[in-house]
């Protein structure tokens, strides 16, 4: 009955016993959490965390969308955490075992059976190698593949349901965001890759003294075991271990700060999860934990942000413009009137705000809901890259209040600027553009005799695009429509008559049956007109 109710095909989609299971399980949820009595967004949260992994991360996923999502489902979706339940030691063993087809005790010489962590995708385990380095073994969940596949199945073909029955504009695309979500959750799992993210963090990092990461031993590690360096520091929000260690909290914010603006505009690679847990600080320096989840930038994505920074700070709205439109992908067309008095409104908010007070996670937020009440979806590099910012603002502001994020942000821009700025390049590049606008002014004369011509002779075209009059040929094109409806329905009730003064057969209640179809449709075309007209005055 489950699978009936979501069209779902079993051949084709893969689904048995255990995920008709599953689709109870998940109709148990929603009547303890009673749905069906309306929506909040604590309810929604309390609902993914009863449901499960595949749901937490799709949560998670959701927090970053802010584009997609109201602000208070995001703010409450970022509430979702990766606490699991710890497996029992014996699980985790045999999983060690399994993978590496020995004893484990062959290739650690103690394994502390309390985990120090247990998410929903892995859980941690402090080690010691035969060698005697401190370690920690990262052990993936058995079978978490298998769970979070059925999972999406499930729901991709309830997107897909969603779509079907509500085709309006508004209505999330969650096929999108479910292949994204399916995609980030792909790359947790596979240890491997997230030993390449370590790998490539500190090879783009090894320049500066004060950040780091975790050692990979690389021979030990497989795609569902990843074993990392022990990192025996201080969580950056312990406060009392700053001042234990003597560690300068506005320091080590700044530094913070720095690194991550690095890892934005320079590198175009950085933590897509920077919360206070994945950064900790060892002989003060700073130690990125946690790096499963990483996003990138383009230099396309890395240009329109700097963009959209100077914009603001030289009051530029159409820049902004510029750079709003570069950093999303419309999904329909974009009211560009609207769009510019939306932003000019925004920048008119920071007109008379001091740039070092500017708040970079409120700025993001509001531009993230200028692009959703407009159609403009943004890419996943994008959307981790927003609410990192948030998160990394989020905890220097609770940390070191002093340092400004967004003025870290402004002055690694200008540095940037100048670092790449050469005067022969600069020189070369306006040489060339003075040559080409040299020789397209020379064809001017030539261009307008042509205009000229073809504006005599009939030939000419011209392409008119009206802002805003989308909406009333929307209008005209539904009174048509009504106007088309209500002509078929004469036609078949007319077409009907004359064919119930024959004797045509077969016959139903004495009316002809081709006459009787015919007023069926007439009457199924009516009450649709007719409630058109009622519902949308």
């Amino acid at each position: 009955m489950f699978e009936k109710f979501l069209g779902v095909d079993v051949a084709k989609e893969n689904i048995d016993a255990s995920s008709t299971q599953r689709l109870k399980s998940m109709l148990a949820v929603l009547r303890k959490r009673d749905i069906v009595h309306g929506i909040t967004p604590v309810k929604i949260r309390l609902v993914l965390e009863d449901l499960g992994p595949t749901f937490v991360k799709l949560g998670q996923i959701m927090s970053m969308r802010p584009d997609f999502l109201p602000q208070e489902y995001c703010d409450e979706f970022a509430k979702l955490q990766n606490d699991a339940k710890p497996l029992s030691f014996s699980v985790i063993k045999d999983v060690i075992e399994h993978e590496y087809q020995c004893r484990w005790n062959k290739m650690f010489r103690s394994i502390d059976e309390e985990a120090l962590g247990s998410a929903s995708i892995a859980q941690v385990h402090r080690a010691t190698l035969l060698n005697g380095d401190k370690v920690v073994v990262k052990v993936q969940r058995p079978g978490i593949h298998e769970v979070m596949s059925k999972d999406i199945i499930l729901l991709k073909r309830a997107a897909r349901i969603l779509k079907v029955l509500n085709r309006s504009q508004d209505v999330v695309d969650l096929g999108m965001v479910l292949d994204e979500m399916w995609d980030v959750a792909k790359q947790e799992m596979d240890f491997l890759m997230e030993a390449d993210h370590i790998d490539e963090f500190g090879r783009l990092n090894a320049d500066v003294p004060y950040v780091t990461c975790p050692k990979v031993y690389r021979g030990m590690s497989t795609q569902h075991i990843l074993v990392m360096e022990y990192i025996d520091g201080i969580r950056f929000d312990d406060f009392d271990g700053f001042k234990a260690h003597g560690y300068n909290m506005e320091l080590m914010g700044r530094r913070l700060g720095e690194n991550y603006v690095k890892q934005i505009v320079d590198d175009g690679y950085f933590h897509a999860d920077p919360h206070p847990g994945n950064i900790w600080v060892r002989n003060g320096v700073i130690v990125w934990l946690d790096l499963g989840m990483m996003g990138r930038l383009s230099n396309k994505d890395r240009l329109a942000i700097r963009k959209a920074i100077f914009a603001l700070s030289n009051k530029d709205t159409f820049e902004m413009k510029n750079a709003v439109l570069s950093l999303g992908i419309p999904q329909g067309r974009v009211n560009h009137t609207q769009l510019y008095q939306d932003l000019d409104a925004l920048i008119a908010q920071y007109s008379s705000m001091d740039f070092a007070q500017l708040r970079m996670g409120i700025l993001t937020r509001q531009i993230m809901n200028i692009l959703r009440v407009h159609h403009i979806a943004i890419a996943p590099g994008i959307s981790m890259f927003c609410r990192g910012v948030i998160t990394i603002e989020g905890l220097m502001r609770m940390c070191c209040p002093k340092v400004s994020f967004v003025d870290i942000f402004a002055r690694s821009l200008q540095i940037s600027y100048k670092k790449n700025f050469n005067w022969k390049d600069e020189l070369g590049k306006a040489k060339r553009e003075g040559y080409v606008l040299i020789r397209k002014s020379m064809q001017l004369p030539e261009q307008i005799s042509d205009i000229l011509k073809m504006t005599m002779s009939g030939q000419t075209k011209v392409n008119l695009d009206l802002t805003g009059s989308e909406e009333p040929l929307r209008r005209i094109d539904r009174m048509i429509n009504k106007l088309i409806i209500a002509i078929i329905c004469a036609a078949l009730l007319l077409g009907s008559s004359t064919i119930c003064t024959t004797n045509m057969t077969p016959q139903i209640m004495e009316i002809p049956l081709l006459g009787f179809f015919g007023y069926l449709a007439a009457i199924i075309l009516s009450i649709k007109l007719l409630y058109s007209i009622i519902t949308h005055k």
